[in-house]
């Protein structure tokens, strides 16, 4: 990405706003343009800079995170809203994604994470932390899980970039594969999944912890209980 990624921080605690801007902006393409520390303050911050990516907590004084990224979504339907929580819950993670959230990492990710999904969330591709697509994969219903590890290998390939945001023409020039054999697939991968749409193919991927990058397993499926 040539141009610089301006980010709204969004945390109710000054020191901690001042540890992450001190980290983003380690990185000379990330500018730190706002901090706000109730979701009231990240509202009108928000609609007066317009950053790239609003980095937002989920426990936040006036309403919570999950509410603010409805609001800021609301306001501006390309808002690209970046859950930074300390929350690894499940329930969580599914809650911010249907508010509208693109990425979910816990602040017990390593410095570097941090930086990798301002730059995904940046380029509209969805980001889970390792430890949230793990919790989010033994969470998921077995038969989806199950249905999943049965994609063929490119199958499994085209499935996972997809849950992170890319276009059947961007999957095909990185697999060098045309779009429609991509276009293809995905009515295959949606049929086996039994999804209608690329929305609910988010939803399966977010579900079984698929989308986070630099993840290329499949999701993990629980060892059968062994007979006493």
């Amino acid at each position: 990405m040539d141009e610089r990624v301006t980010v709204l921080l969004v945390d109710d605690h000054a020191v901690v706003r001042e540890g992450y801007r001190r980290l983003l902006e380690r990185d000379p393409r990330i500018v730190v343009c706002a901090e706000a520390a109730d979701s009231d303050q990240a509202y009108r911050d928000f609609g007066l800079l317009h950053p790239v990516v609003a980095v937002v907590d989920i426990a936040l004084p006036r309403s919570s995170g999950i509410e603010l990224t409805r609001r800021l979504l609301a306001r501006d339907a390309a808002a690209k809203i970046l859950i930074f929580s300390m929350h690894d819950e499940g329930i969580f993670v599914r809650k911010a994604f249907e508010a509208g959230a693109i990425g979910y990492i816990t602040k017990a990710s390593a410095p570097e994470v941090l930086v990798e999904a301002v730059y995904a969330v940046a380029q509209g591709r969805r980001y889970l932390s390792r430890d949230v697509a793990r919790i989010l994969a033994k969470e998921a219903p077995a038969g989806e899980v199950e249905a999943v590890h049965a994609l063929s290998p490119r199958e499994f390939e085209i499935f996972t970039l997809l849950a992170q945001g890319h276009s059947a023409a961007a999957i095909g020039e990185r697999l060098c594969i045309s779009a429609k054999t991509v276009a293809n697939l995905q009515s295959v991968i949606r049929q086996k999944l039994g999804a209608t749409n690329s929305a609910q193919l988010a939803q399966i991927a977010a579900r079984c912890g698929i989308g986070v990058l630099g993840v290329k397993e499949r999701p993990l499926i629980p060892s059968p209980s062994r007979p006493p």
